[in-house]
């Protein structure tokens, strides 16, 4: 027996929990329940992190925790649930199957069957925002080589362990080539350790493009989280509906199974709510903890419950579906079906899938760190930046001098266009004067100038050359 961690959740949450569990016991699967509380009600209460330390407790001693939807208060700066479990329990991938079940479900692509395997922890993700200015808001993109493999060994893995044939990574690398940059470069590191599944590289743009047209040109994707988050709901509506797809958190100790659409408060108390997001999560739960054969005759009991015509009412459409059932019959048609197998829908088969091989990060050999310069971002009020160049060139020695202003990321000094729209909110890059990397008394030297000349600098960036190679961007137009 396996003990695990429930959660009812909010709104619809108790009904589709209360209807999968129920399928769980009837198909035999070896599992020990320990409830919690999670969402409004402990919100509510005056914990704005949405559950109880006690509750924390019990996740951490059991590792996987099946979690229904909640609903978060607006206001009142009451954090994600969903976001800070990730986080605290270091769940670095979401899994996102996202399957065609045509002709039972309307889609407009039958043969899509796509698996989205997106980052959980940083990027945007890590939430690390700033007002620096009156007019520019500052959030930090964090992306670690740590993070990137983890999660793209995860998705190889994943390829492998379940018979894919091709991992394709979607990054912004084109434009944001320092961060995205590292994430290809990984994956491309990492791909030839995996010669007989395929690899590609699109740039995320006319990836997406590519998967909302033709989704079975697509096997595994893996990307950053928040192209994963966009994506996963995409792939998944397209599928045939967001509120039939499920969710993996995984990390190495623990992993927390659930449903991806919300909690859905206007539909909750009606037996009406489709369970199968959350009970495609429970399946993954049932592969994650070595009970292949339980999720193989859940999941193909499901398929041949879609398959008869039996929808609830999010899927149901005249002349395709046989009758229109709420929660509970639902829930009861799949049990009447365990041990049966699709017809026209491709059955499964889990007791094939190979175990996965998820090395511990080893951190490889620190480099050579040189500072070559900095940037000052510094708050002025002007437009003219040939103004502010009079105003900053006079900072600094003999050894590191003004080299370029930028205004959102565009050159602006020397030779900036007119045209350019300029806010408040400067770059102003130092560098040696003889390429010779400086010390970082040089850096503060700069402040202290700067302070005494009243300008405003609101942050630095420390610009590093690693084993000899700049690891900074360029200014747009340099």
């Amino acid at each position: 027996m396996t003990r695990i961690t429930i959660a009812k959740g909010d709104g619809i949450g108790p009904e589709i929990m209360d209807a999968t569990l129920s399928i769980l016991n009837a198909a035999g699967a070896a599992l020990v329940y320990d409830e919690i509380e999670v969402g409004e009600k402990v919100y509510l209460s005056g914990n704005t992190s949405g559950i109880a330390s006690a509750s924390w407790d019990t996740i951490r001693q059991n590792k996987v925790f099946l979690k229904a939807p909640i609903t978060t208060p607006q206001g009142g700066g009451y954090k994600s649930l969903n976001v800070t479990t990730r986080k605290f329990l270091g769940l670095y991938s979401n899994v996102r199957p996202c399957l065609a079940l045509s002709p039972y479900v309307a889609t407009k692509h039958p043969a899509m069957d796509v698996v989205i395997i997106r980052e959980n922890e940083e990027d945007l993700y890590a939430g690390i925002e700033h007002q620096q200015t009156d007019e520019v808001v500052q959030c930090l993109k964090l992306i670690s080589r740590p993070g990137c493999e983890k999660i793209i060994r995860y998705a190889f893995e994943y390829a492998r362990a379940f018979g894919r044939k091709k991992v394709t990574c979607f990054t912004k690398d084109n434009i944001m080539k320092q961060s995205d940059g590292l994430f290809h470069k990984v994956f491309d590191e990492i791909a030839v350790e995996y010669p007989e599944i395929e690899n590609e590289h699109w740039i995320i743009d006319i990836g997406a493009a590519k998967l909302a047209d033709t989704p079975e040109a697509f096997d595994v994707i893996v990307t950053l989280n928040l192209y994963g988050d966009v994506l996963s709901d995409v792939a998944a509506q397209i599928a045939g509906s967001v509120g039939m797809a499920g969710s993996a958190n995984i990390g190495e100790s623990c992993a927390m199974f659930e449903a991806i659409h919300g909690s859905a408060p206007r539909r909750a108390g009606q037996d009406m709510a489709n369970p199968s997001g959350l009970l495609q999560g429970a399946i993954m739960m049932l592969q994650h903890i070595g009970q292949n054969n339980v999720a193989e005759k859940i999941q193909n009991a499901w398929l041949k419950t879609i398959e008869d015509g039996i929808h609830t009412y999010d899927i149901y459409v005249e002349g395709v579906s046989t009758q229109k059932v709420g929660t509970k019959a639902f829930a009861a048609a799949i049990i009447e079906r365990l041990g049966q197998v699709p017809s026209v829908l491709k059955p499964v088969s889990y007791g094939a899938s190979k175990p996965m091989q998820l090395p511990k990060y080893q951190r490889p050999a620190p480099k050579t760190k040189m500072l070559h310069g900095v940037d000052l971002f510094v708050h002025w009020s002007g437009t003219n930046a040939d103004e502010l160049a009079e105003k900053v060139r006079v900072l600094g020695d003999g050894n590191v001098g003004l080299s370029m202003i930028t205004n959102r990321g565009i050159k602006v000094w020397p030779e900036g266009f007119s045209e350019t729209f300029c806010t408040d909110h400067w770059r102003c890059r130092f560098k040696p004067l003889d390429g010779k990397p400086i010390e970082k008394i040089k850096v503060i030297q700069l402040l202290q100038q700067a302070h005494v000349l009243e300008i405003d600098v609101i942050k630095t960036e420390n610009l590093y050359h690693f084993d000899g190679e700049p690891a900074f961007s360029l200014g747009q137009g340099q």
